[in-house]
């Protein structure tokens, strides 16, 4: 397995730190200018994230119709809820609860955990690469979590949360079987071989991000995590609770995705962006912050073995439709992300980097 180079980050304060002072105004380093309206969109139910049955791709009686919903969600959205999954509601409860007990963990018992110069495993914030550099109004804990040879186990809670690195095992290896099925119908609704997309995902590489969001005093002038599309084929979110807070941007708006009960938001990725030749979009999403509530989310990317080439599918190329992105080997497509993300924001997306 190809060692990937995860960048690095700059440690600051843990936003839990701050506001335990009872904050009565934000710190200048978390204030901006939040594009867009943070309002809950009313009225239009075309901007309801679609919801998809994992049940019904899985029946012969309802597969074709749900294939064609699931081509329309990726297509038109690129990000969808997923109900019906064969995944255990107990096991991600248990891993909610051993997030949310992690951050509330004394400061100093986190910060055994802390991430080290070099890399952005830990806990801390991510790409922070300036002392000037406005921050994002969350605590994070990010850890490779499959292969099992890929962990370093050092960031990995250990006595307390009591039963943490149990919990996160059998998650993430949940979170595993849920791609590898999604993935399968992703790449048949795309007329490619499913086969060979699930078996390239089932030895993947799967790296999870708690989020913990608190409570802000000015809400509407910070940003959970600002606003960007996800390096990974497809992403996968679990919120621990029911607290909204994902936004999607849909169309000029942004749009809350409500938490379901038992639901996975899965978010197509830049990978599978070239994959598709720029068919399936990988969506811009941000997350808002509350007033009252800690909000707390775990996310899974999803990545393909080392070995998946990333370009466009031949069977999508043809002479109406010519290639749009580079080829890269793996390796060279996850460098050059982190090679970019050590950088000032030049205001290029980093899909654009790719096109052709």
């Amino acid at each position: 397995m190809a060692t990937r180079n995860l960048g690095s980050s700059i440690p600051v304060a843990s936003v839990k730190e701050l506001v335990a002072q009872s904050l009565d105004a934000v710190p200048e380093r978390y204030l901006r200018d939040v594009d867009g309206d943070c309002d809950y969109p009313t009225g239009d139910s075309s901007l309801q994230v679609p919801i998809l049955d994992m049940s019904k791709l899985l029946h012969p009686q309802f597969h074709q119709l749900e294939l064609q919903k699931l081509h329309h969600a990726c297509k038109y959205w690129g990000i969808f809820q997923l109900i019906g999954h064969e995944v255990g509601g107990e096991s991600v409860k248990t891993m909610h609860s051993k997030s949310q007990d992690f951050f509330n963990l004394s400061p100093e018992e986190k910060k055994l955990y802390a991430q080290q110069p070099g890399s952005l495993e830990g806990y801390g914030q991510a790409f922070v690469i300036s002392e000037d550099q406005k921050l994002e109004w969350c605590d994070m804990i990010f850890l490779k979590a499959i292969p099992a040879q890929t962990r370093k186990l050092q960031f990995w809670p250990k006595q307390q949360p009591h039963g943490f690195r149990e919990a996160l095992d059998t998650y993430s290896h949940n979170m595993r079987k849920i791609a590898v099925s999604i993935i399968g119908f992703i790449a048949m609704a795309l007329g490619l071989d499913a086969k060979r997309f699930s078996e390239a995902f089932e030895g993947g590489s799967y790296d999870v991000r708690m989020n913990c969001y608190p409570p802000c005093p000015e809400p509407q002038r910070v940003i959970g995590i600002s606003s960007h599309a996800d390096i990974s084929a497809i992403t996968l979110l679990t919120d621990c609770g029911n607290i909204p807070g994902l936004q999607v941007l849909k169309d000029g708006q942004w749009v809350f995705v409500e938490p379901i009960t038992n639901g996975v938001v899965v978010n197509i990725g830049i990978i599978m962006e070239v994959v598709s030749n720029g068919i399936y979009k990988a969506p811009y999403h941000r997350a808002a912050v509350n007033r009252e509530k800690d909000r707390f989310s775990i996310v899974t990317f999803c990545y393909p073995d080392s070995k998946f080439e990333i370009k466009p599918a031949e069977q999508l190329i043809n002479s109406d439709s010519m290639a749009l992105y580079k080829s890269f080997t793996y390796g060279e497509y996850t460098q050059s992300f982190y090679d970019r993300a050590k950088l000032s924001d030049d205001g290029v997306p980093f899909i654009d980097t790719l096109k052709i």
